[in-house]
């Protein structure tokens, strides 16, 4: 019996392309369709990918890290989501913060994620930090998120089974895992932790991420350009520019 399979999402599509949703999946000869987004990101929102961080894998990663975003959280009244790409890095970020953050901070694993979400809408000026499962299925509009921080590139472990297994059977024939595993699977991830920010029309916010190698290797530059058409910007004092005019319209409409 004949039937149709209809796949929609806001993140199948590489560089425009669907060719990384259909190739593992064995399809061939479809009809694909990729809408705009009916929000304008060019005014909505700024991307902000700091200058001088250390490569991930340095030790003091996170440390530098956290010092570098202290100041947006401050400008931001809290309001943020801080995105880790590990358990790891989570904990240890949430160690340092108590003692240098003045806004309530909710730390995935210490309730149910409802129930942080519903805490983090209620304080309207907290600081959440999440991992995987914050950077999916989550949806806070209006002022309680104003900013969404992304540490790294999300690039899957490679020493996970599945993952090395299929690097390998691709080595096999030739291929880089690389290019036909590793990255599009990074750049999904990454746009759902992107689409964190922006939930309706009326959204704005600052969105950063941090992680050097999105400007310094040849990949960043695909990555890029999978993401929503936001303006870029390297100067922190643009970024606390952009915080300062949004608090201003917020005042506004309150009055």
């Amino acid at each position: 019996q004949d039937c149709a399979y209809i796949f929609t999402s806001a993140t199948l599509t590489m560089t425009s392309s669907f060719e990384y949703f259909c190739k593992p999946l064995g399809l061939e000869n479809v009809s694909t369709v990729l809408l705009p987004s009916p929000f304008n990101f060019e005014e909505q929102a700024l991307l902000y990918l700091p200058r001088g961080l250390p490569d991930p894998k340095d030790s003091l990663y996170n440390e530098l890290l956290l010092e570098r975003m202290l100041p947006l959280i401050e400008a931001c009244g809290g309001r943020c989501f801080f995105l880790f790409t590990s358990h790891k890095a989570l904990k240890q970020v949430a160690q340092m913060l108590p003692n240098k953050l003045k806004y309530p901070l909710l730390i995935q694993g210490d309730e149910a994620k409802p129930i942080l979400l519903a805490r983090f809408r209620q304080l309207g000026n907290a600081v959440l930090l999440g991992t995987a499962t914050f950077w999916e299925g989550v949806d806070v509009k209006g002022e309680a998120l104003s900013c969404v921080i992304i540490d790294k590139i999300p690039f899957a472990n490679p020493v996970d089974p599945i993952i090395s297994g299929k690097i390998a059977y691709l080595k096999q024939r030739g291929l880089s895992g690389f290019d036909e595993i590793s990255l599009p699977n990074a750049v999904i991830a990454l746009k759902q932790g992107v689409g964190r920010l922006i939930r309706d029309v009326y959204d704005k916010g600052v969105l950063v991420i941090a992680d050097p190698r999105l400007t310094s290797r040849d990949y960043g530059k695909h990555i890029l350009a999978s993401l929503p058409k936001i303006p870029k910007t390297r100067d922190e004092h643009k970024v606390l520019q952009f915080i300062k005019e949004l608090a201003l319209e917020h005042e506004t409409i309150s009055d």
